[in-house]
């Protein structure tokens, strides 16, 4: 094969990347972006299925950047009025029945929020799928219909993150998570995480759907619907405060 045949071929094969001017830490960064960007204001229902049972929760939340975000829980009546509150690094909850607020050691980061099968740290996003983890494509995937990059991310040594191996397809597109899978610092599945329900809201093409299953608990699933989803919404740091977390009606 000529030199001239060479060139051709390997510049072929770099125009075909999937990722061809696309850093991997960009593509899960604008994946993180979706669903909160500068800042956002959303309503949602979170029903919790059980092999003998299901429960809803509806709650709003409010975000800004990813150092803030808030959660306000409006039903069901027991659990009216709790809060929790990410401010950077700290987390905290606010209990309306013993009117105290708690801050959540890290340790309490991998526990179940409200009975769901979410954890504490998935709700406030408190580790970052872009600085505390390292990052490898794997190839191209069909999920739902939508071409996405499956792609492996490996905690780095320093991080302080709950999950030892996550596998997340990100739609190409959209750059909308489709499926993610969380592996225990063993190498054992955890949760497989689904989006769904693709469509516009706030301005965004976004999924409005998302199911956390836990792969050990058969009948086990917490669902997360976004009944609406605002961007822009004018919020400032003042808002995510301890004390505020009392006022928020």
């Amino acid at each position: 094969m000529t030199t001239n045949k060479l060139f051709y071929l390997a510049l072929g094969l770099l125009l075909s990347s999937p990722i061809l001017g696309q850093d991997l830490a960009e593509i899960i960064q604008k994946s993180e972006d979706l669903m909160r960007g500068a800042s956002s204001e959303a309503s949602m229902t979170i029903e919790i299925v059980r092999p003998k049972w299901s429960r809803e929760i509806s709650m709003r939340n409010w975000s800004l950047g990813t150092e803030f975000a808030l959660s306000y829980v409006d039903s069901p009546a027991k659990e009216k009025g709790s809060v929790i509150l990410k401010r950077d690094k700290e987390v905290w909850n606010w209990i309306p029945s013993i009117e105290r607020s708690i801050k959540l050691p890290p340790s309490m980061m991998m526990q179940s929020w409200m009975g769901t099968d979410f954890s504490n740290d998935d709700l406030v996003k408190q580790s970052s799928l872009v600085t505390d983890y390292t990052h490898k494509i794997l190839g191209d995937s069909l999920i739902e219909g939508r071409k996405c990059w499956k792609i492996q991310l490996t905690p780095k040594e320093d991080a302080a993150v709950v999950w030892g191996k996550i596998y997340t397809w990100i739609d190409q597109e959209f750059f909308i998570q489709m499926r993610s899978e969380l592996y225990d610092e063993d190498g054992f599945l955890v949760n497989i995480f689904q989006s769904s329900d693709v469509k516009e809201m706030g301005g965004k093409t976004l999924p409005t759907r998302m199911e956390m299953t836990p792969v050990e608990k058969e009948g086990h699933k917490t669902v997360l619907i976004y009944n609406d989803l605002k961007f822009d919404v004018g919020i400032d740091e003042s808002f995510f405060t301890p004390q505020n977390m009392k006022r928020i009606r």
